[in-house]
């Protein structure tokens, strides 16, 4: 199936929880190549090929990037040294989590990131705190006691360097959406997608070794920049687990855009999102998804709103309704 990858591109509609997808060939008009990681893995670390960097516990092997070994307190990264400036794209990373530790006894996870700065090491998934960009976690420990969400778990956040990330809370009060995910130790290829299309972005898994997409999360309203770097990073602690980074294939999507969309300088604009809510506002749903938190004033105004006009809906059409048997009625005396 890896050989597969290598040509597929996608075009995506979802129905209910799957992902059907029209399959093209992903030649070199869609395949950026300057920005991707495919075996044989040249250009990696390498003055002669500078496509990518790698740091902290990275190693490099004719297989894979293992970004850290089974071993406490680890963290690596690799990263794209080109920046991209690409307006809508799709990336597809084949990856491996795997190791000795037993059910909720393994950890941390890894993270792909389009962020403004690379290579800077710190306690995010073994990136920088406070980063301006993209983030996909795939978080494979629960460090919240109180959670009722199913790990491991793939959460996104966008960030224009004011917010914090919080292991703590695994993440939550910063988290856009998510969905659980059961991906360690599998003998079969496991694979993540994220696209970013017109402010649309949606994440999709195939984990199943069906060869078949399915829907993890799907936002409107964001806003990224051109301009930013590909990476990955992974990171241990008192846990462990190999995170394995196997390939990343950067495509370019061919949209139209609008003549103010041209306009635009995609370089200088904030990562941002537009959201109906808060993501502080969330509450755990033992799916693993989101479900909306308490009502605000507003929301309660407006559904007593919504109450009050049904009821004066439903009283005029019983009175019309009414009138007519009565009309109806006299008629036969």
């Amino acid at each position: 199936m890896a050989a597969l990858w290598h040509l597929r591109f996608l075009s995506v509609f979802v129905i209910g929880n799957k992902v059907f997808a029209d399959l093209t060939d992903g030649n070199s008009e869609y395949l950026k190549r300057e920005h991707s990681l495919i075996k044989p893995y040249q250009g990696v670390g390498s003055s002669s090929m500078p496509m990518w960097d790698f740091s902290g516990s990275t190693m490099l092997t004719s297989q894979y990037v293992r970004l850290t070994t089974d071993e406490r307190s680890k963290e690596g990264s690799i990263w794209n040294r080109l920046p991209c400036f690409l307006k809508d794209w799709e990336l597809h990373v084949q990856f491996r989590i795997h190791g000795s530790g037993k059910k909720n006894l393994h950890g941390d996870g890894f993270a792909l990131w389009y962020a403004k700065d690379r290579l800077q090491p710190g306690p995010v998934f073994g990136n920088h705190d406070k980063f301006h960009g993209l983030a996909v976690f795939l978080d494979t420990y629960p460090n919240d006691e109180t959670t009722e969400r199913v790990f491991p778990y793939i959460s996104v956040m966008v960030n224009n360097g004011s917010l914090e990330y919080d292991h703590s809370k695994d993440g939550r009060t910063v988290e856009l959406a998510g969905c659980t995910v059961d991906v360690r130790n599998k003998n079969h290829d496991t694979f993540l997608a994220i696209r970013y299309s017109q402010g649309r972005l949606t994440v999709m898994t195939d984990i199943e070794d069906k060869n078949e997409w399915k829907n993890c999360l799907d936002i409107s309203g964001v806003r990224l920049p051109t301009g930013y770097y590909f990476g990955a990073s992974a990171a241990t602690g008192d846990l462990s687990d190999n995170h394995d980074i196997i390939s990343m294939k950067l495509y370019q999507l061919m949209v139209d855009h609008s003549s103010d969309d041209e306009n635009i300088d995609w370089t200088k604009i904030e990562p941002s999102v537009s959201l109906l809510r808060s993501p502080k506002d969330n509450v755990d749903d033992p799916t693993g998804n989101y479900r909306g938190g308490p009502l605000t004033g507003w929301k309660v105004f407006l559904l007593l709103l919504a109450a009050l006009l049904g009821i004066i809906v439903c009283a005029v059409v019983g009175a019309v309704v009414f009138q007519k048997r009565q009309e109806r009625n006299k008629r036969f005396y």
